[in-house]
């Protein structure tokens, strides 16, 4: 799907408040088990999910005892049918709450499972959701992309551990990657690969590639789709391995920074010390204690605290290469040289 298209999408969603694109049970799982070390004796949260057929709360609801979860509790935003897609046509909304297997059966049975009247609708922003919000330890989700900054926002100011799903645009918000540079918020471990969406049947999309058919179901894939989260995975303490050696001709420095331009995260050279910049997909496989991110350059605007270092040029703050703008950087120096 061409850029504009993708954003096309995304606003559309955002107009019709229809972000109803539902993770696969098959994502969730190979994403959540980096994590299972951090579930016991917690209360996990899925604040942006239908309560009955979330595959989030399915995941949790059937490993809620091998995780040793407290207490799981899950709400959806204006809905209080059971079916897949929300119409988000209900002034008020429901909650659940399971706290395990009471019959020995290893299966989250309806009568297991208490179901709670909201008053409200059941928006993350409600006063409400925020009660429930207090109550958690982990939050995991997939949220409103239209929303994504004031989503994250909100995890940041209740100091909530976090994993949700989430567009790889979204690093370059300047109010997304503040957090990146402050070690408040890094990518999750599965981020490669394409990840498919189940939507409504009547959700318009327009690139044949971008869809698919299985079994009735009708899916969606928005590119590149990544996990966002605060809590700590063994992949974000492996070192990337370097083989390249700095060469001045191979790699250009910017027209309007000191620093040079790396194309790809592979060529990366092992022998520079000054400051690089780097593709947004370095993230995919930062270690904070190899590297040091000192900024970001993705958009005309300069902002000192997310750019972070000088910027020479006249007005457009941008990376520049011999006059033209290259694609959003990310300013990071080796810290083992």
């Amino acid at each position: 799907m061409a850029k504009k298209d993708l954003n096309k999408n995304l606003h559309k969603a955002k107009s019709n408040k229809k972000d109803e694109f539902y993770t696969q049970l098959s994502d969730i799982e190979r994403e959540l088990k980096h994590y299972k070390k951090h579930f016991k004796g917690k209360v996990v949260y899925c604040n942006c999910d239908d309560p009955r057929i979330s595959n989030f709360f399915h995941y949790f609801s059937y490993n809620f005892e091998k995780l040793g979860l407290k207490k799981l509790i899950t709400t959806c935003y204006q809905n209080q049918n059971i079916d897949l897609f929300s119409q988000n046509d209900k002034e008020q909304a429901i909650y659940l709450e399971y706290n395990g297997d009471k019959n020995g059966n290893n299966v989250p049975d309806l009568e297991e499972i208490g179901i709670h009247h909201l008053e409200g609708d059941g928006d993350f922003r409600s006063e409400e959701s925020i009660e429930l919000l207090k109550q958690a330890d982990i939050v995991v989700t997939n949220p409103p992309f239209s929303l994504f900054r004031e989503y994250i926002s909100q995890l940041v100011e209740y100091n909530k551990k976090f994993i949700i799903v989430g567009h790889q645009n979204a690093i370059t918000y300047k109010d997304i990657f503040k957090f990146i540079k402050k070690n408040q918020l890094w990518l999750g471990a599965e981020n490669g690969g394409t990840k498919w969406f189940e939507v409504n049947d009547d959700y318009d999309i327009k690139t044949e590639s971008r869809k698919k058919i299985e079994n009735g179901k009708k899916y969606f894939s928005m590119g590149n789709v990544v996990w966002f989260t605060n809590l700590d995975i063994s992949k974000r303490h492996e070192d990337i391995i370097l083989y390249k050696s700095y060469k001045e001709d191979e790699y250009p420095q910017y027209d309007n920074y000191n620093a040079i331009n790396v194309g790809k995260v592979a060529e990366m050279p092992f022998d520079y010390k000054e400051v690089m910049g780097v593709p947004i997909t370095f993230l995919y496989k930062y270690n904070p204690k190899q590297f040091e991110i000192l900024g970001m350059a993705s958009s005309a605007g300069y902002n000192k605290d997310i750019v972070g270092i000088p910027f020479e040029g006249l007005k457009d703050a941008r990376p520049i290469l011999n006059g033209k703008n290259t694609y959003a950087r990310i300013f990071i120096r080796n810290k083992k040289i």
